[in-house]
């Protein structure tokens, strides 16, 4: 049984992500930043249903405290699958985008994404297999307005995976972006209508956050061992 790690576990794409994992018969460590609880329920849910899972919190920005919670996890072993999917939005039009905005949004994905997967690399690499998937988005690809930082953030999360994917392939790692578009999730209630949605994709409709799990378990399975430094879209045919 293989030991994963999904930041954000407790969100909506994360906790679909949580439980495709599980399924597949791996221990998954739900994270949470703030919302211990919403972890511990899907954590719940999954051991409801058979699987094996615990929960965790850490702020990722936190690089003293993310340090010591991951060296507390790694007691049990490697952790052999990572699903960076913590990410937050700030949104705002550039000129009026508050420095705090702009950190934050910075923080969580590209920090963050340093912070959490450089402490895993060195055991994951002594296991000579693993999985790192960083969720990313489809604004990483073709900017969005009012999200400059955000689109900064996932496109460096882009580059960020095309090199180290470089370094871990002859170490049995493989590196991938998964980009999703509109996915029926809470952070999208009241960003988008029906109607909104139909004119922006073509598909004419949200994705589910069991779809993006779908692809993130096929990336972390050994199925995808010829899959690496790519960046893959899952958008209704937005781009």
């Amino acid at each position: 049984m293989k030991r994963a790690l999904v930041t954000g576990g407790s969100g909506g794409i994360g906790a679909a992500i949580c439980r495709r994992l599980a399924a597949d018969g791996h221990h998954v460590i739900v994270h949470a930043n703030r919302g211990l609880a919403k972890a511990e329920a899907v954590v719940a849910a999954i051991v409801a249903a058979g699987g094996s899972a615990e929960a965790v919190a850490f702020d990722v920005t936190e690089r003293a405290a993310t340090a010591a919670a991951l060296e507390k996890l790694l007691e049990g072993g490697a952790i052999q699958i990572l699903v960076n999917n913590a990410g937050i939005h700030a949104d705002a039009v550039f000129p009026g985008m508050s420095a705090g905005q702009w950190d934050s949004v910075i923080d969580v994905s590209v920090n963050g994404f340093f912070n959490v997967t450089q402490p895993l690399t060195l055991p994951m690499i002594r296991t000579r297999w693993g999985r790192i998937v960083n969720i990313s988005s489809v604004a990483g690809l073709t900017g969005n307005r009012g999200q400059v930082n955000y689109s900064a953030a996932k496109g460096a999360l882009h580059a960020a995976s095309k090199s180290l994917a470089l370094e871990l392939a002859s170490r049995g790692i493989t590196v991938n972006c998964v980009a999703p578009g509109i996915i029926a999730t809470d952070m999208i209630d009241g960003a988008f209508d029906g109607e909104a949605i139909k004119k922006l994709v073509p598909m004419q409709r949200a994705g589910q956050p069991e779809e993006v799990a779908d692809l993130v378990a096929f990336l972390a399975s050994e199925r995808a061992a010829y899959i690496s430094g790519q960046v893959i879209s899952i958008n209704g045919a937005m781009i």
